[in-house]
């Protein structure tokens, strides 16, 4: 499963109830991922992997963990905090 998979499940959740609301969600959530590549150490140490290089951004009550790879971000999964 990649990350794009439960965005997806999410966005679509979300554009059920309002479609404006899943695309500034999607929007936002870029803005703020953008942001990583300027300073990657940012969000706090990730509490589901013992390696520092693992992060977790806390994002409107979902979690989003992320490596930091030499000149690189990758983006692993997103989840309610609550469903883990």
């Amino acid at each position: 499963m990649s990350f794009s998979d439960p965005l997806f499940k999410i966005l679509t959740t979300i554009a059920k109830d309002k479609k404006s609301a899943s695309k500034k969600f999607n929007k936002d959530l870029k803005d703020k991922i953008k942001l990583l590549s300027k300073s990657p150490f940012m969000c706090r140490p990730s509490i589901y992997f013992e390696d520092k290089k693992y992060r977790d951004l806390i994002f409107k009550g979902y979690t989003i963990i992320y490596k930091v790879e030499d000149e690189e971000i990758k983006v692993l999964d997103i989840f309610k905090w609550q469903d883990r």
